[in-house]
Formats: structure tokens, C-alpha cells, sequence
């Protein structure tokens, strides 16, 4: 099986390039699967049900949310009506919607995906994401109903992705960070046969900070002091992300490779 998996949406122009560009690559590289975090695509916080909608009708099958899952308050209702997305299993216990789902390819194969919120240096207390991924895993093994299994682990400590990523290690086909937009140059399968890649880095422009226009968060670290509200960067946007072939009997991960499709970090495509 062949998923996609592409991180962080950021603004406008993330969600431009994913329009534009993943029907292309669906069936140009024959995809079986595909992954968007869509986080921040709704003004850099959050995600509407309108952009949601968007992001689906270019071909994600699952969008993921993370700490600013209900940033825009319109969400709180779509969730419940849209089962193709999904917020952090250990958001909150009252939380509207689900934090993992099994989903059908169109070939009738299933995928389990489920996202985690870190606890270190995020700016709420969330439930333990260990515990809270290992009932889902139970629930959901690799192998079983489940033909693959796709972790996405919103945190900001490296370390604490990657303990996640080993903690998973033969139980997941994939286990992939979100949340801090820059992509790491990690990507590896690990002995047990998750592939695994700390960040996915965004799909937006990195001509930025974190995707936001440079002006207003230089002025900050600089002076101290705030002047306007943070806004996403509009430049060309990367999208950025893995792409994971799973072994069909197995579920386990044959191979992993980074995206970086576009604007300033545009490589070779695989």
C-alpha cells in the first residue's frame, strides 16, 4: 500500500498548493492513501468546515487536527458530522468527534489512523498520549482489520516524538510529528518495522517564520513587543510530507521517503 502522508497545512497558500497539487499526485504515484494535518490551514489556527471540505475534495481521505483543533469555533459542529476528521485522542474526554477511525481505501482495504497530543512544553496539560495510543493500538492491531496503521504524533519535543515512535515500533505502519513546521531529516524504518519521521515539516511558504510573514514575529523576538497579529505567510508553498509502501501481508513499512514538493524546498519527486 502507498500512503501520503503531508504535514502541517498553513493558511492560503498551504491550502492552495494541496488543491492544486494532490489530485495530481494520487494518480500519478497511485496512491492508496492519504494523510493531511490541517491544523492551521484556516488563517494559521484551526481548521473551518469549508477548508476541511476543501482539503478532502482534493483528495486527503483523513484530515488531523492537533492543539488548535477547535480554534474555529464552526468545527465543534462539522466534527460530529464528518467522520474523515479526526482530533488528538487526548484532547479532552468531553471533546466533540473522535481522536482515530478505521477508514476503507477505494480498494476496500483498511486504515487505522490516530493522533496524540504531546505533554512537554505544550501550553496545556493533555491526557498521557502513551496510554492513550496504546488502548487504540489494542484495539486496532497492525495485521488484523487493520491493513496499516497511521500514527500522527502533535507535539513540540523531538524527544518526546520519538519516544512515541519507538513506543509504537511493529504496531504502526507509520508514526509521523506535526505541529512545529519545520521538517526533520530523519526519516528511517525502525527495527520492528514502523516508518517513522519526527516532523513532516508544513505545506506552506517558508520564506516565513513557522508560516507566519516574517515582519511580526521578528519585531517580537527583537523588541519584546507585539504590533499586530500574527499572519500566515502568502509565497509559493512546499508541501512537505513522507511517502510510506507498506508490505501488504504485513502492514509493516517496506520504505519511507520525505516530500518536498514546490516553492523553497522543491527536490526530485520520488
Amino acid at each position: 500500500m502507498k500512503i501520503l502522508f503531508l504535514g502541517d497545512v498553513m493558511g492560503r497558500a498551504g491550502r492552495a498548493a494541496v488543491a492544486e497539487r494532490l489530485p495530481k499526485l494520487r494518480a500519478e504515484w497511485r496512491l492508496d492513501f492519504v494523510v493531511v494535518n490541517g491544523e492551521n490551514a484556516s488563517s494559521g489556527m484551526g481548521l473551518t468546515g469549508d477548508h476541511a471540505k476543501l482539503l478532502l475534495e482534493a483528495g486527503a481521505d483523513c484530515v488531523t487536527l492537533g492543539d488548535h483543533a477547535f480554534d474555529q469555533k464552526d468545527m465543534l459542529q462539522f466534527i460530529e458530522t464528518e467522520p474523515r476528521v479526526i482530533r488528538p485522542l487526548n484532547f479532552a474526554k468531553t471533546a466533540p468527534g473522535k481522536g482515530g477511525r478505521l477508514f476503507s481505501t477505494r480498494t476496500g482495504r483498511k486504515v487505522f489512523v490516530a493522533q496524540v497530543l504531546g505533554q512537554v512544553f505544550m501550553k496545556r496539560a493533555f491526557d498521557d498520549p502513551f496510554s492513550a495510543i496504546d488502548a487504540a493500538l489494542k484495539t486496532h492491531p497492525l495485521g488484523g482489520l487493520a491493513a496499516a496503521v497511521v500514527v500522527d504524533v502533535h507535539c513540540e519535543a523531538t524527544s518526546e516524538k520519538m519516544a512515541m515512535g519507538h513506543f509504537c515500533d511493529g504496531r504502526a505502519s507509520l508514526v509521523v510529528g506535526t505541529h512545529t513546521h519545520v521538517p526533520t531529516g530523519d526519516a528511517q524504518v525502525l527495527p520492528g518495522g514502523t516508518a517513522y519521521l519526527t516532523d513532516a515539516g508544513m505545506c506552506g511558504d517558508y520564506n516565513s517564520v513557522i508560516g507566519m510573514d516574517k515582519a511580526e514575529p521578528m519585531r517580537r523576538f527583537i523588541t519584546g513587543m507585539a504590533k499586530t497579529r500574527f499572519s500566515p505567510a502568502l509565497g509559493e508553498a512546499t508541501l512537505s510530507g513522507v511517502l510510506v509502501e507498506t508490505d501488504d501481508a504485513t502492514g509493516k513499512a517496506k520504505s519511507i521517503r520525505m516530500i518536498r514538493l514546490g516553492g523553497r524546498l522543491e527536490q526530485a519527486a520520488p
